[in-house]
């Protein structure tokens, strides 16, 4: 269920804290079919007054900030486009809507007409799939399924036999995801394709851009992904707190940005054992999950590139450096802060 309530946000320098977006994938991606105006609430104050909005979407916390000038009109016409091309998005990527194209691609191996946000957010996927060596990997889905199904579904401590997890494995490879224009088709039987380490931060890109359209310049943008466009009218730059892997509501760092956008990840996120042994966050390589007290934050010039980017680098251990740098230099201008078990922030340089 879609929680819809909204609060309104004090206008306070205190910083705003994310919660890793890859939460659950079984809540990735869950969002109505529309989100009714009135879960946006204006603040219509003095002239360049904050529009803020605090909710749900997409199955995890998210909102947005914008400045504008008075004109409500304006800026009601421009929420209800965001919204509506939220839930189009989400029609598309949704792994629980069965009518979804992702869906149909998992469920039939091969779909023609795939809209082109779909092919875009796909090649993307596979870009980055391939600059990882496998590290990403949009066919991740029959892991993911075998652990949301052995620990949440049944209920069980310990984890899948060694023989259930190479079976999964084995259908994972994202080479057998083959994009030729508006056609993808699957290699294998049984494969599938989650593109939930991707496409908060592409969504959150297109929202960005819809709200430009509108006239809109100065906000801070965040379904799933936080992305900030320009300073906020006094010159300063946005505040976004990293939280501690340890107790996620509480911001062990903090970041000042301007036309950047943050993407965090860590297995705390989603804990699918009482244990926090096994995370969401599972290496298509080995089948092992990633540390639950442990994060990597990407900051980079668009959403989707730090999202795929922080998913990517906190899949490999900590302990290969080299392998992080190498894969963070494939992205000229971004950067990648790092959290430990211990609480200890360092920048992967």
């Amino acid at each position: 269920m879609i929680d819809l309530s909204t609060r309104s946000l004090q206008d306070s320098q205190e910083p705003v804290t994310p919660v890793p977006r890859k939460v659950g994938r079984r809540r990735l991606l869950l969002l109505a079919a529309a989100l009714p105006l009135a879960a946006w609430r204006l603040n219509q104050t003095a002239e360049a007054a904050p529009l803020r909005w605090e909710g749900t979407a997409l199955g995890a916390p998210a909102s947005l900030v914008l400045y504008h000038a008075g004109d409500t009109q304006r800026a009601q016409a421009a929420l209800t486009a965001t919204l509506a091309e939220v839930a189009r998005l989400e029609a598309m990527f949704s792994l629980f809507q069965a009518d979804s194209w992702l869906s149909r691609l998992n469920r039939e191996g091969r779909i023609t007409g795939a809209p082109t946000e779909f092919q875009s957010l796909l090649g993307s996927a596979l870009k980055m799939a391939a600059l990882s060596r496998g590290v990403f990997d949009p066919s991740i889905q029959p892991l993911w399924s075998l652990y949301f199904e052995h620990f949440v579904v049944g209920g069980h401590s310990q984890p899948p036999t060694v023989t259930r997890v190479q079976q999964a494995l084995s259908l994972v490879g994202w080479r057998g995801v083959r994009l030729a224009g508006d056609e993808v088709s699957l290699a294998r039987a049984g494969m599938g394709v989650s593109l939930n380490g991707i496409a908060q931060g592409f969504i959150t890109d297109r929202c960005s851009a819809l709200l430009r359209q509108h006239g809109f310049s100065q906000m801070l943008v965040d379904m799933g992904e936080p992305r900030a466009l320009e300073a906020k009218p006094d010159g300063s730059a946005w505040i976004i707190g990293l939280g501690d892997p340890r107790e996620p509501s509480r911001a062990l760092h903090t970041l000042s940005v301007v036309d950047q956008a943050v993407a965090t990840s860590g297995g705390y996120g989603t804990r699918l054992d009482a244990a926090g042994l096994y995370t969401h966050l599972i290496n298509p390589r080995t089948g092992h999950t990633a540390p639950a007290k442990e994060s990597v934050t990407v900051v980079a010039a668009s959403a989707t590139q730090a999202d795929a980017l922080s998913t990517a680098l906190a899949l490999i251990p900590r302990a290969d450096t080299p392998a992080r740098l190498a894969l963070l230099r494939t992205q000229p201008g971004c950067r990648a802060i790092c959290i430990d078990s211990a609480g200890q922030v360092s920048e992967l340089s």
